[in-house]
């Protein structure tokens, strides 16, 4: 099985000469298809721009990453655009949700992208809304749902395409207590589903629910540790 991440000698450079900033040294990193891996490190340490790169938001200045099995250097523009689409479901910290249209619309926006018809992406997005348990908030608009709804429906349109990878940022950075709960249950039912989550966090309370914990310092992985997460069977 192929896997879902393959970075090898990923590196970063802003700027030239005395002022360059290198972002990443020079990371390797595999990810298979299942795997839940939270990424740490502290605010510079180069998890931003690595997120960047896993997304397809930015190209890397040296090394190779395949997602999915394609290889992203190889790919134009729009052949990116349409990885992205594809591929990878993201999850941001602020929901990015149309304040004028409610979580059905939301949730179909990425099937609108793709050319899917009505019948089928309105389906597809009912199924979502449901894994996520909001199938009765469908009809609401976002400033009618609290901040832990609003983001199970960004959830929930993350995986309306069935991509490869959910990449999330800081998806809980937002939300109380109680929600970031039940925000990381959903993660953690749908990745014993067999999701591939890679998220993005510097709260050790969300990286818990991950199995595998990857920390980044100055440009480069300086530990990858598995270990059990909550709730997992002793």
């Amino acid at each position: 099985m192929k896997p879902v991440i393959a970075v090898s000698g990923l590196r970063k450079t802003y700027g030239s000469g005395e002022t360059a900033v290198h972002a990443l040294r020079g990371v390797d990193l595999v990810v298979q298809p299942g795997e839940y891996v939270a990424i740490m490190g502290a605010s510079g340490s180069g998890k931003s721009t690595l997120l960047n790169m896993l997304g397809c938001l930015d190209m890397p200045t040296a090394g190779g990453y395949r997602l999915d099995g394609f290889s992203v250097a190889e790919l134009n523009e729009r052949q990116l655009a349409l990885l992205r689409n594809r591929k990878i479901g993201f999850i941001f910290q602020s929901f990015n949700l149309v304040p004028r249209t409610n979580a059905l619309s939301n949730v179909e926006l990425p099937l609108v992208y793709s050319g899917l018809r009505r019948g089928p992406r309105r389906r597809r997005a009912l199924a979502a809304l449901e894994l996520v348990g909001l199938s009765d908030r469908a009809k609401h608009l976002p400033n009618e749902l609290s901040g832990g709804q609003q983001q199970r429906v960004a959830v929930a349109r993350a995986l309306v395409t069935g991509p490869a990878l959910l990449l999330a940022d800081e998806p809980t950075g937002n939300l109380d207590r109680a929600s970031t709960e039940d925000v990381l249950g959903v993660f953690d039912r749908i990745n014993a589903q067999g999701r591939t989550i890679v998220v993005i966090t510097h709260e050790d309370e969300v990286a818990k629910h991950a199995h595998r914990v990857v920390r980044v310092s100055d440009g480069l992985i300086v530990s990858d540790e598995v270990r059990r997460r909550v709730g997992a069977l002793a």
